[in-house]
């Protein structure tokens, strides 16, 4: 298992879809300031609400969103390119090969989820003069949050990719799913009681909820166990179909 994570870390690390995320995502997070400053004064703009509504707000898509990319050419271009037949023929159990794929995954998704915020806030608090600054504590429950919902939503985009195989249809299917599937959702939980509870207790809505200022111990309970139980599942899932599926 440790050869597996230490060959799935090598790739994630010359993977040049990964590292083009992550400049992408620095480059936009570095200039997306000069635009609210351009527009009110450094005195004006809260670090905290940069934090909390900008930072955090735009991370709502990135955290579905662009992992789906990542998906796409980290685990399915391995059908086509032959890798995944290779590491099934290598003697390694397919559970073990799927659990390193997923972990790795998972750690390129946390590191994208993370990458517009801390960059944001901390451009903006060089320009705003650190002008009311965010508790540490609520930026680390925030963040610490985010890479629980990001690991969440990377075993969902890890079970879709070995079943699709194919870069293109993953990347296409993860992102029309995330963009569709809340308001999906929301819709029947106004139609059906059962799915309604469902909803409100599902990553998908939960995720909405890690900025919030003020949490009661059962709330910040309940937002960090759904996303761990919903991982796990997934990840449980994930493996069960890795394991019976034919590789070509």
């Amino acid at each position: 298992m440790n050869n597996l994570v230490k060959s799935e870390l090598f790739k994630l690390r010359k993977d040049r879809s990964f590292w083009t995320l992550v400049i992408g995502l620095v480059l936009v997070a570095t200039l997306y300031p000069f635009l609210i400053f351009y527009d009110d004064s450094t005195a004006d703009v809260s670090v905290k609400e940069l934090f909390a509504y900008t930072a955090l707000g735009g991370n709502n898509y990135i955290v579905k969103l662009v992992p789906c990319i990542l998906a796409g050419f980290f685990i399915s271009s391995e059908y086509s390119n032959g890798t995944m037949k290779i590491m099934g023929s290598s003697g390694n159990s397919r559970i073990r090969i799927y659990f390193s794929k997923l972990l790795v995954f998972t750690l390129g998704a946390v590191i994208i989820s993370l990458v517009f915020p801390i960059v944001l806030t901390g451009v903006g608090a060089i320009f705003a003069g650190f002008n009311d600054m965010p508790g540490l504590g609520y930026m680390v429950r925030a963040s610490g949050l985010t890479v629980l919902y990001a690991a969440a939503f990377a075993s969902i985009m890890a079970l879709v990719s070995i079943i699709f195989t194919d870069s293109g249809k993953t990347i296409g299917f993860l992102i029309l799913f995330f963009i569709l599937f809340d308001s999906i959702f929301y819709a029947l939980s106004q139609k059906f009681s059962f799915i309604e509870l469902t909803f409100n207790n599902s990553a998908f809505k939960l995720f909405m909820d890690i900025g919030k200022f003020n949490l009661s111990n059962s709330e910040l309970f309940k937002l960090a166990i759904v996303p761990i139980l919903t991982y796990i599942a997934l990840a449980i899932v994930g493996s069960l179909v890795f394991h019976k599926k034919e590789i070509k």
